[in-house]
């Protein structure tokens, strides 16, 4: 400024008295401007790196997985408990109750404690087969950490992954109660419930599901449990079953389902909450939520239907126990397969399974002999083992399914035919382990007494029904 300023005023002179001015007067005013005039630099440009902004959780996806949460939770307490209440006598309708109820408890405190820790942690050496204890009392886990979904770049809360994940875990340990019912001890129960989800169900869950699992790596598809909760759970009862023996009475005395209203209601509130359960599983509200929604309604519809005509063709009459546990059957086939097959693949599935899981709790379940007495084994174990395995056909793009990275049928149905075996082998292992452990140390069994007067009383001290 200093300087244009300096060059008008000289100008101006110029101007106005070019007579009045000598020559080295006018050199010198050009001088002095020019010594002055002083030269503004531009300040340089500081280049730097601008770091990527953390992904933030959409508050969509999170409400959606809150929502999941409560139905999984829905499942078990009142689905499971009522489910299996419906299907005992009555005098042992509240133990069954009491059963699951205090399994749920149970599972929700030790996952807390060290349960998820192991289930998602990193294991180091022993990654392929269980975490580590990182992340014990849930250290280090804030209501600002976050877990990446499915999608590059989305995330969740952490801590609503938690307790996602817990509910997942308290239904499997639940599930077993059924092929136990009427004879085990209460203590006996709590205890195999306790070590056996930290010795089964916590290597199950992390080598299907962590990064760095066994069966994760090897590419196995378990879209939301048909491996970690069904077949493990189902092989679980069939073990305790035979273990345990028949109960006083069984094949000579009629033991009818005291209750098969709430048996319904029982089966209903397990088809509504097993929609957290499978689309819950996709983490995020997407699309492939909206499959895996559409699949749990359809599979379930065909289940329910398919095992409902086979027993009507069997049997001369179709009966609202095969209906509602053909239901549960669609429920468990689709489980493994629910985002990753079309909506024609799952209604295959459901009806394969409803047909197949009729025959396992009466043809196969008279042929071997055993008392697993709410047919854990038959409905979880066999619907378990045909949807995984149905996964690997039905996830084929030429069949209507999302498909998997370099795709071939024989590759993949032996991919989850691993799984399926390591699963069973695993979970029959630990499982007679520790019923034996348990048998030998407390007992298993109640009484001859005990049984016959019912564990509503001989256990709990009340009664189902004061008539």
């Amino acid at each position: 400024m200093n300087r244009l300023l300096s060059w008008v005023a000289l100008s101006v002179l110029l101007l106005v008295s070019p007579l009045s001015l000598a020559e080295e007067d006018v050199a010198t005013m050009v001088e002095s401007v020019q010594v002055e005039a002083t030269v503004i630099e531009m300040p340089a440009v500081e280049t730097s790196v601008v770091e990527a902004a953390a992904p933030v959780p959409n508050k969509g996806d999170t409400a959606w997985m809150m929502v999941s949460t409560l139905l999984v939770v829905l499942m078990i307490v009142p689905g499971v408990a009522l489910f299996y209440g419906g299907l005992v006598r009555a005098k042992n309708m509240l133990s069954v109750l009491t059963q699951v109820m205090a399994i749920f408890c149970m599972v929700a405190i030790l996952w807390a404690i060290y349960g998820y820790s192991l289930a998602f942690g990193d294991g180091g050496s022993l990654n392929w087969a269980i975490g580590d204890l990182s992340k014990m009392f849930l250290a280090g886990i804030t209501p600002d950490s976050t877990v990446a979904t499915f999608t590059d770049g989305v995330v969740i809360p952490e801590l609503v992954f938690v307790a996602f994940q817990l509910t997942f875990a308290a239904i499997t340990v639940a599930l077993i109660v059924g092929g136990l019912a009427e004879r085990i001890k209460f203590s006996a129960l709590m205890i195999f419930g306790a070590l056996w989800f930290t010795f089964s169900y916590l290597p199950i869950t992390h080598m299907v599901w962590a990064a760095g699992g066994y069966l994760f790596e090897a590419g196995d598809l378990d879209f939301a449990g048909g491996t970690v909760v069904h077949i493990n759970a189902g092989i679980a009862a069939l073990v305790g079953a035979i273990v345990l023996g028949k109960r006083i009475g069984y094949g000579r005395d009629a033991m009818p389902p005291h209750n098969l209203p709430m048996t319904m209601i029982g089966a209903s509130l397990l088809w509504v909450g097993w929609f957290g359960f499978n689309a819950g599983s996709n983490l995020e509200a997407t699309g492939g939520a909206a499959l895996a929604f559409l699949n749990t309604i359809l599979a379930t519809a065909a289940g329910g239907l398919a095992w409902m005509f086979a027993e009507w063709l069997l049997r001369g009459k179709p009966s609202m126990l095969g209906v509602a546990s053909g239901v549960v059957t669609g429920l468990v086939a689709v489980t493994p397969a629910a985002g990753l097959v079309g909506p024609m693949g799952a209604i295959v599935l459901g009806a394969v399974a409803g047909v197949v899981c009729l025959w396992g709790v009466t043809g196969l379940k008279r042929a071997l002999g055993y008392d697993d007495s709410l047919d854990v084994f038959g409905i979880h174990g066999i619907g378990g083992i045909v949807g995984a395995i149905g996964t690997g056909i039905f996830v084929s793009p030429a069949l209507g399914g999302v498909g998997v990275d370099d795709y071939s049928m024989m590759g993949q149905v032996m991919t989850q035919a691993t799984g399926v075996l390591l699963t069973i082998v695993w979970s029959g292992v630990v499982s007679l382990v520790l019923f034996k452990l348990i048998d030998v140390t407390i007992g298993l069994r109640v009484t001859d007494e005990q049984e016959r007067e019912g564990l509503d009383t001989a256990s709990h001290g009340e009664r189902a029904y004061n008539l």
